[in-house]
């Protein structure tokens, strides 16, 4: 298969630092989706479902490229599913429903070649133990790290490690909204192999 450009079908400058450190040339481009869940849709379907939308979504616009489109879902223990919060309220509230709980993040991801249709989607699961977590600890972690666009309400890669017990999984870049083992699977089946591409000229002893 040709080799084609990567587009990153996100605005999130979380996924984008996660791409950047395949060390692969790519561009961003914010698609337009609907993220409302379909009534009964399980969390699997919604994150896999929202992560190819994203990358259809941008097919017109990016002929020639290959479209990399990821979503996360949150689920509590009761299959209720947790999304981007949006506001500290919103955010307390979720905080406090994942307090002392195992949480289920599921991170849809989309490799899609906007000129031939071909398609790879992957879920890649993630359980978070959270620990058992106090009203002023919640407030106080939600005004320093803001984590109002992030599903879960919280943020991996900085202050939010303090909320956990224990992390079960085998990529924790998942948390942070792009499964990197995956995506590197799908880039190798597809022919481009990040570790391969633009090596240096001579190795250093």
């Amino acid at each position: 298969m040709t080799q084609k450009p990567l587009l990153l079908a996100s605005s999130s400058p979380y996924r984008k630092a996660l791409l950047e450190r395949l060390g692969l040339p790519f561009t961003c481009a914010s698609p337009d989706v609907d993220e409302t869940p379909i009534q009964g849709e399980t969390g699997e379907a919604l994150a896999t479902r929202l992560a190819e939308a994203k990358a259809r979504a941008l097919t017109e616009r990016f002929p020639g490229h290959w479209i990399i489109g990821s979503d996360q879902v949150a689920c509590l223990p009761d299959g209720s599913l947790l999304s981007k919060p949006g506001s500290h309220k919103q955010a307390t509230d979720q905080l406090r429903q994942s307090s002392g709980h195992r949480v289920l993040f599921l991170t849809g991801l989309a490799l899609l070649d906007a000129d031939s249709g071909k398609l790879e989607r992957h879920c890649e699961p993630f359980t978070v133990h959270f620990r058992q977590l106090t009203d002023e600890e919640i407030d106080t972690y939600l005004r320093r790290e803001q984590p109002y666009d992030c599903a879960g309400s919280f943020k991996m890669e900085g202050l939010g490690i303090t909320l956990f017990e224990a992390l079960d999984g085998r990529d924790p870049n998942s948390l942070v909204g792009l499964p990197l083992i995956a995506l590197n699977q799908m880039l190798r089946r597809w022919g481009r192999n990040p570790l391969l591409e633009n090596p240096p000229d001579s190795a250093q002893d």
